[in-house]
């Protein structure tokens, strides 16, 4: 079966690339092995390390030797840089930094992207996105998490709205909202950087 080719992200060469430079470019600062960007962004370790050889090769990143292991990072000095970090905020950001914003908050089990994103990201037809729809599993501070969508609103240049269930609502599923979220498209959050 072949997959669908993103709405959000036509001009990447595949979601693996996409995946790694959002990575990168948009946790922050962070430094990642090529093991931590294989892992993080679920692709294997050979397709990785092909990635990062091509941001090696760009100077989109720098690295730095650690022990035996060599950590990239974004090169925040490439005149591609702040291009790049706009087209990944609006195509694989979300995840990546509400992943980022999201691993601050207690009694957080689990998070998804859904809606309008979650479908174009995941290859359905439909207009452009106009704001992310995020719901967490678990018993966070609803302050915490408006306060999460807020600074993520502020990153991604997109309203994100985060709606919070606990894990038994979430497992019952008898909820009318929560079976048309499982039913439709939903990209779940890696929450921590590493």
């Amino acid at each position: 079966m072949v997959k669908s080719i993103s709405r959000l992200s036509p001009l990447f060469r595949s979601d693996a690339q996409g995946e790694i430079l959002a990575r990168v470019f948009l946790d922050g600062g962070a430094r990642y092995s090529t093991s931590d960007l294989a892992r993080l962004t679920n692709v294997p370790y050979a397709t990785a390390h092909r990635e990062v050889q091509r941001l090696v090769e760009t100077n989109l990143v720098m690295t730095e030797h650690v022990g035996r292991s060599v950590l990239v990072r974004a090169n925040p000095d490439d005149p591609a840089f702040l291009p790049l970090v706009e087209l990944l905020q609006l195509s694989f950001g979300p995840t990546v930094v509400l992943g980022r914003l999201l691993s601050g908050v207690p009694d957080l089990e689990e998070a998804y992207v859904y809606g309008s994103w979650a479908a174009r990201r995941l290859g359905e037809g439909g207009s452009p996105p106009g704001d992310i729809d995020v719901l967490v599993v678990g018993r966070p501070d609803r302050s915490l998490l408006f306060d999460t969508a807020d600074a993520a609103s502020k990153e991604l240049h997109r309203d994100v709205s985060i709606r919070a269930t606990s894990r038994e609502t979430w497992e019952r599923a008898d909820d009318p909202f929560l079976k048309t979220v499982r039913q439709r498209p939903l990209v779940p959050i890696t929450m921590g950087g590493k």
